[in-house]
């Protein structure tokens, strides 16, 4: 593994170590943070003690990191343009990293200090904008391509609606419990407030199945969120190592033999099906390409490459040239393993937009979006060792520093107590919400589905919510953005005149 740093002198390494060190700091306290929001329903509602509930949270945060797979992950990393990645020297690197680090940490603490549920997803997607622009104004580029814009609005839509769908879904369902869940009295014990439950039967833990069904709920909430804010953390690693260290991380330096073939036969198959459709593609693809220079004259300065659909073509045989008898990465010089990735991430998106065509038909949207996934195989990737440590770090920081927020989820929303049926839907809606924005690589906020989801249940069945503390939510919902944007942003200006 060690390998893969060659070529960093001492200084920046210690620095990259660092900086390695501020993203597992970070994802303690995202976990600390957010993992208030999977243990404050069952430990409000006496279904477990709060020191096993958190035990359990962190167990399962960190079973989510290892099998949560990576599309989260490359969707942080992508919001930032590969060229951007790509164009700076270590140490403008470095100050990109530690800037957009501090400006997450900063604001992460304070809205947890304050017992605030904010979202950590927020402040770090703030934090990469605030980058991307800051670096657009000060290299008089342009705003649009400091970003990169369809990701970023995916992201924003996710974000804001989210909340949204966790405040109905779980408000609809709690009206579904009371109307159909509410015709004896065994039934009812299911709408009781654990003081209710031991005032009227004399029990302080819920019944037996509304017990396991909370229980339930909140690991599927722990696993959700590491299987989500987990891959963000490894997406933050990645971003830090292709940014300072590109030598060994631009590509997936101990990628097999098999997995190259995989790639150039996925390059090979989708210039087959460009060729087939070339009547059908003329306006997203120049299927008369110039001329392409060999692997020798692949150009050096990541300035000179920019990703042009309409060159789909050249860029396909451009990466041809390279992946010719190509078993190793290896084999490659720097400059031309940041060109494949370019061209790779290039050949991507083409295809991503060839398949997204009404015209396009099922099947062919199937085998595009397989061969897209071939073409990123070598692309979007993490090493063992960062998702172990990701892991450990969401999972130890889970087990500390949880009462602040818990308490906000579990006593200052509601004007009533919350009930079982309350805390059950409530997590239920999270846990399916942020799997489902797992599994299509959607980043959500956890700490705002739960959250808005508590609400929910609240407005429909609790008597309403406390004004206050709605208001103090929504405030840090709507200035996290913006603060992260111009903390980053700030730091990142300032680190740049020290270099």
């Amino acid at each position: 593994m060690l390998h893969l740093f060659a070529g960093l002198d001492y200084h920046t390494g210690l620095l990259l170590v660092l900086a390695l060190m501020f993203v597992l700091f970070y994802e303690a306290i995202n976990g600390f943070h957010d993992t208030a929001n999977a243990v404050a329903t069952v430990i409000y509602t006496r279904a477990m003690r709060s020191q096993l509930a958190v035990v359990m949270a962190g167990v399962f945060n960190f079973f989510g990191v290892l099998l949560g797979g990576l599309s989260v992950a490359y969707a942080i990393v992508h919001l930032l343009p590969t060229d951007l990645l790509l164009n700076v020297g270590s140490a403008h690197g470095l100050a990109m990293v530690f800037s957009m680090l501090l400006a997450a940490i900063i604001w992460n603490l304070g809205t947890w200090y304050f017992g605030l549920p904010a979202s950590s997803s927020h402040t770090l997607i703030g934090a990469i904008i605030g980058i991307g622009l800051t670096n657009a104004l000060l290299t008089g580029s342009s705003v649009v391509d400091a970003l990169n814009i369809p990701k970023m609005i995916g992201i924003f839509m996710s974000l804001i609606l989210s909340p949204i769908i966790g405040l109905v879904v779980a408000g609809g369902l709690i009206f579904l419990l009371r109307r159909y869940w509410s015709g004896n009295k065994k039934r009812r014990r299911i709408h009781m407030t654990p003081a209710e439950r031991e005032k009227i039967d004399g029990k302080k833990k819920p019944p037996f199945w509304t017990r396991i069904a909370l229980i339930v709920s909140a690991i599927g909430v722990s696993y959700s969120h590491g299987a989500n804010d987990g891959q963000k953390g490894i997406g933050l690693i990645m971003l830090v190592l292709i940014g300072v260290a590109p030598a060994g991380f631009v590509v997936n330096m101990n990628a097999s033999g098999y997995d190259i073939t995989r790639t150039r036969d996925a390059v090979n198959h989708l210039e087959q099906y460009y060729q087939q459709h070339s009547t059908t593609l003329t306006h997203i693809i120049e299927m008369a390409p110039p001329a392409v220079p060999t692997p020798e004259q692949v150009p050096s300065g990541p300035k000179e490459f920019h990703c042009d659909s309409a060159r789909a073509l050249a860029a396909i045989q451009q990466t041809q040239g390279l992946l010719n008898n190509l078993q190793s990465y290896d084999s490659l010089n720097v400059d031309q393993r940041a060109q494949m990735r370019r061209l790779l991430m290039c050949i991507s998106d083409t295809a991503d937009k060839a398949a997204k065509l009404p015209e396009t038909s099922a099947d062919d949207k199937r085998f595009l979006n397989k061969l897209k996934g071939d073409l990123l195989n070598t692309v979007e990737y993490a090493p063992v060792w960062i998702i172990i440590a990701v892991a450990l770090a969401l999972s130890i920081g889970t087990m500390i520093g949880w009462r602040r927020v818990a308490t906000t989820i579990g006593e200052k929303i509601g004007k009533k107590g919350m009930t079982y049926a309350q805390g059950m839907t409530a997590q239920m809606t999270a846990a399916v919400s942020i799997g489902v924005a797992s599994y299509t690589g959607m980043p959500v906020s956890t700490t705002h589905i739960l959250s808005s989801s508590v609400a929910g249940t609240m407005l429909v069945d609790g008597g309403g919510v406390q004004s206050r503390t709605i208001k103090n939510i929504a405030l840090a919902w709507v200035f996290t953005l913006p603060i992260s944007i111009l903390l980053s942003g700030g730091l990142y200006w300032i680190a740049l005149q020290f270099i």
